[in-house]
């Protein structure tokens, strides 16, 4: 058995047994919802489609998508109120302001009853102040949810949520296999032109857009977007798990797990950190990453593409269509451009892509509601419910879709998303409200495949052929309140220096000889005490549960 393999299973076996022993009955006060079922269903199960017995409303935090900006009218409000009864009241922050606005909501207490758009260990940092509620108490409300986690055997990755106490504060998105979708769009006419081949390493990257550089001197091949409010944030996250890293950019992790010490490291101290560091200063050094790809705004890095001062980007399914290829059309109609499989790292042909995707806090003073058990009953169709998942994913049969007798679904003739029906005059998002990532994600592998292009098909049958890093989870080591009210003062300080520094030596603003200096600051910002108190987390964790 490999060095640890004997203590996760065990823990993975707790975690079967905390999922029947946690959810709806920790304590009396709690499994007592007498006066909290005004329009719930009575006898509501797996696969029933959800209506409130009378008409109820709740308040959502709403992440407006500028692709899509929100509309009263949307045929998704309509719709989802004649099925289920609930009318939604949106609380709208812009995207770019989502995350900071959320927690001022939550912190000032006034945060709406249900508040998606949460990715796994965002939540921690609302645990402490009792402003969310413990989600693993209720899940016998939610049946669809617990058959898909027991059917997907997603036991290990919900496992992994779980705080101190043993119960989990997030109702995650849940994905029956792992689907990824970031990586980098290259203009393969350039490639045909220079006689290079679609690069499949980080190292192939480089020869490539040296070549670029060589053939074109006044561009820097690579402009990278998505760097607010994060500075590179893809680029970054791609680089770090290519590495074998937790995660960096948007989805930085401080703490990263050894499997051969069975200790977890701080992320922004290791070497693979530094060599990510090092590959990203020779690209600038040489003039073949834009600098600008740290600061600028998406739309500048768009117009770089379009304009012909780029030839690679980062992208995912929709940019690519909804994005990159129109704006070429318009200014380079010849241009050609492709989504390319994730290149290839240190850490091997893997698939980087976890099974769990963002999800749903639920407000505490939920709880309080007279329709506390209607609403968990609606998250449970809409959220994770085949039927529920169909709908916000592709909307009204007949109106935005139709259905043959194998059950295949097409978008109707005058319907268009993500260039699939390019001649549709209305667009399935932007006029409907369908295939919103505030309500749409995760599902069964047809379903979230579905929308997928023949060409994205192929990008995907490449990334599952690799090893799913999904079937590796790391151990958790959930804190205690004080760890936790610890932890937050040291994690801004420590992700912040980890942040700035790391543009200072991308952009050769400070040498890489100094990286011993750059340790020696981050063990100033408490790092070994914070990594400390990480690993004490997980053996305490692993004694009590595992």
């Amino acid at each position: 058995m490999l060095p640890g393999t004997r203590r996760r299973a065990a823990a993975l076996a707790t975690a079967l047994l905390l999922l029947t022993t946690t959810a709806c009955g920790d304590d009396p006060e709690e499994s007592d919802l007498s006066g909290n079922r005004a329009g719930a269903m009575a006898g509501y199960g797996t696969g029933d489609q959800f209506k409130a017995t009378e008409q109820v409303s709740f308040s959502i935090l709403y992440n407006n998508h500028s692709s899509y900006p929100i509309k009263d009218d949307w045929l998704f409000w309509t719709e989802l109120g004649k099925r289920t009864n609930v009318t939604l009241e949106p609380v709208v922050v812009p995207l770019s302001d989502y995350e900071q606005k959320r927690s001022l909501l939550i912190g000032a207490g006034d945060a709406p009853l249900i508040i998606p758009k949460t990715y796994p260990d965002q939540e921690d940092v609302f645990v402490s102040s009792g402003a969310i509620l413990p989600v693993s108490d209720y899940l016998d409300l939610m049946p669809n949810f617990k058959d898909k986690i027991s059917k997907w055997k997603l036991e290990p990755e919900i496992n992994t949520l779980r705080q101190d106490d043993g119960k989990f504060y997030l109702l995650p998105g849940l994905h029956e296999k792992q689907w990824h979708d970031y990586s980098l769009a290259i203009r393969t006419d350039i490639l045909e032109q220079l006689n290079l081949q679609v690069p499949k390493t980080w190292d192939d990257l480089y020869t490539v857009l040296k070549a670029m550089k060589a053939a074109h001197p006044d561009s820097y091949p690579l402009s990278e977007r998505w760097s607010k409010p994060n500075p590179a944030g893809n680029l970054l996250n791609l680089l770090a798990v290519s590495h074998g890293l937790a995660g960096a950019g948007w989805a930085y992790k401080h703490a990263s797990w050894d499997p051969e010490t069975e200790k977890f490291t701080y992320t922004g101290a290791t070497d693979k950190w530094k060599q990510v560091l090092q590959y990203l200063n020779k690209l600038v050094k040489e003039g073949l990453l834009d600098p600008e790809s740290f600061t600028q705004t998406d739309d500048q890095a768009r117009q770089k593409l379009a304009n012909g001062r780029s030839f690679v980007i980062g992208s995912n399914a929709q940019t690519l269509v909804n994005d990159y290829r129109p704006d070429l059309a318009k200014t380079i109609p010849a241009a050609k451009l492709t989504k390319i499989p994730l290149p290839i790292g240190p850490a091997g042909e893997i698939n980087p892509a976890p099974r769990l995707e963002n999800g749903i806090m639920i407000s505490k003073k939920a709880r309080d509601s007279k329709n506390f058990v209607a609403m968990m009953q609606f998250i449970d169709w809409l959220w994770y419910s085949d039927a529920g998942q169909e709908f916000a994913k592709w909307g009204v049969e007949g109106i935005t879709y139709t259905k043959d007798s194998s059950g295949k679904r097409t978008l109707t003739p005058d319907v268009n998303v993500i260039g699939l029906n390019p001649s549709g005059s209305k667009h399935l998002q932007k006029d409907f409200g369908f295939y919103n990532g505030v309500f749409a994600y995760a599902g069964n592998t047809e379903l979230v495949q579905s929308f997928f292009s023949p060409e994205e098909q192929e990008f995907q049958k490449v990334m599952n052929a690799r090893k799913p890093l999904a079937a590796i989870t790391p151990p958790p080591y959930p804190f205690t309140d004080e760890e936790r009210e610890q932890a937050s003062l040291w994690e801004t300080p420590l992700k912040d220096h980890v942040v700035a520094s790391a543009l200072q030596f991308a952009l050769g603003q400070r040498d890489l000889g100094q990286w011993d200096a750059y340790l020696t600051e981050l063990k100033g910002k408490n790092m070994d005490q914070y990594l400390e108190m990480v690993n004490k987390a997980y053996e305490r964790y692993q004694k009590e549960h595992g």
